[in-house]
């Protein structure tokens, strides 16, 4: 019985990773949900916007490309780090409450953005 339930498990894995998108088809799929949100709105500019990064994304996306211009943002979000790191431990130096108490605000948020660009599969 055991094994009924671990094959039809193993199945479904394979059959939901077969219609897993490509990097470029998410980026595709966040821009259409976009576009219907800012339809919602009837924001023009922005449909005219994201219709027009849509057509760049379908001419010139490429799965390698993008994931590397990821690795790129997730490096410079390190260094970003870093700094608000430095600027943290020089507030602490001065022992100014106010510029620590921002300073660990920024460093918190640009951890909290370094985990959002982890999370990406890509």
């Amino acid at each position: 019985m055991n094994y009924r339930i671990i094959l039809g498990v193993a199945l479904f894995s394979l059959s939901t990773a077969a219609f897993a998108n490509s990097p470029c088809q998410e980026k595709e799929q966040d821009i259409q949900r976009e576009i219907s949100y800012a339809e919602k709105h009837n924001n023009q500019n922005r449909i005219n916007g994201l219709k027009k990064a849509l057509s760049e994304v379908k001419a010139n996306c490429s799965d390698s490309k993008l994931r590397a211009d990821h690795r790129k943002k997730i490096a410079e979000q390190k260094d970003e780090i870093a700094e608000r790191r430095r600027d943290l431990a020089e507030a602490k130096e001065k022992g100014d409450a106010d510029k620590i108490a921002k300073r660990e605000q920024k460093l918190k948020e640009a951890q909290d953005e370094l985990k959002a660009l982890e999370s990406r599969d890509y």
